[in-house]
C-alpha cells in the first residue's frame, strides 16, 4: 500500500519562507514524475511545480522565481522551497507521486499517489 506524506506546512509572514517535504513508503521517487499541488478556498485545485522522470522541472507562473522544487531520491523525498510568499499562496499543499508526466496537461489527467496535504497560511 502506497503512502504519501506531506509535512513543513505553517504559518508565515509576507516575504518569508516556508519548506514543504514530502516522503511516501511503498513506492519510490526515482524515475518518477513528482507534483505539488495547491488548493485555496473556494478554488480550485491547480498545480504548483512538478519534476519529470529526466528530472525536467515546471512551474505554475504565480510562483516562478520564487519557488523551488526538488528532489532526493536517496531519501525518497520530494521538496518544495517557497520563499517571498504571498498571502495569495494560502492554501492547502498537496505532494502527488508518480503522477502521469511533467506537466501533466500534455497527457491531460494527472494520476499518481496522493498526500492528504498540508497548511500553509501567510499573513500580510
Amino acid at each position: 500500500q502506497v503512502q504519501v506524506e506531506e509535512s513543513g506546512g505553517g504559518l508565515a509572514q509576507a516575504g518569508g519562507s516556508l519548506t514543504l517535504s514530502c516522503t511516501a513508503s511503498g513506492t519510490t521517487f526515482e524515475d518518477a514524475a513528482m507534483a505539488w499541488f495547491r488548493q485555496a478556498a473556494g478554488k480550485e485545485r491547480e498545480m504548483v511545480s512538478c519534476i519529470g522522470w529526466n528530472d525536467n522541472i515546471h512551474y505554475e507562473d504565480s510562483v516562478k522565481g520564487r519557488f523551488t522544487i526538488s528532489r532526493d531520491n536517496a531519501k525518497n523525498a520530494l521538496y518544495l522551497q517557497m520563499n517571498d510568499l504571498k498571502p495569495e499562496d494560502t492554501a492547502t499543499y498537496y505532494c502527488a507521486a508518480r503522477i502521469s508526466m511533467c506537466p501533466y496537461y500534455a497527457v491531460g489527467y494527472v494520476g499518481g499517489y496522493w498526500g492528504q496535504g498540508t497548511q500553509v497560511t501567510v499573513s500580510s
